[in-house]
């Protein structure tokens, strides 16, 4: 839902925030998003080029890991370089950030986060949250920074 409501009002979100989700139009019915879930849609071939940052665990089980690539696929174009690096967080999960079109992931208009070893929970949930993964990384918490480091002129246009 967040990456079609990005598509479709860039003039009222600023940027896009998806977690273990699917790429905006990959599914119009019930037949198609459950094949779009296990990976088998491909965005369309015009990226939105809404700032936009995905975290989907390597082991989720519901929707396709792809669907994270899907995603970006999306907003910045199939063919859009990356810079990639792998980290470990506080809790010792493994992960592989992908920043696009920006000189380092703190200036990126894309982040793609690849949680080794996650399914499909929440990243750095509440332990006694349902569908929540308190190892982390910390999605909410990455999000807002992400939200936060955008152009104040594509904050402000949310008020306007």
């Amino acid at each position: 839902m967040a990456a079609l409501l990005g598509e479709l009002f860039p003039d009222v979100y600023a940027g896009v925030g998806v977690h273990s989700g699917l790429a905006s139009g990959c599914a119009t019915d019930l037949r198609s998003g459950l094949a779009a879930m296990r990976g088998g849609a491909r965005p369309g071939t015009v990226p939105s080029g809404v700032p936009t940052i995905v975290f989907h665990g390597d082991q989720d089980g519901i929707v396709s890991p792809v669907n994270g690539r899907h995603v970006m696929d999306a907003a910045f174009g199939r063919d859009c370089l990356r810079q990639s690096h792998q980290e470990a967080g506080p809790d010792g999960r493994t992960f592989t950030r992908h920043a696009y079109g920006g000189a380092g992931a703190l200036s990126a208009r894309g982040e793609h986060w690849v949680l080794h070893g996650a399914d499909h929970r929440w990243s750095g949930g509440h332990a006694d949250g349902s569908y929540a993964d308190p190892r982390g990384p910390d999605a909410s918490e990455e999000m807002l920074r992400f939200f936060k480091a955008l152009p104040v002129a594509a904050r402000a246009s949310v008020r306007s």
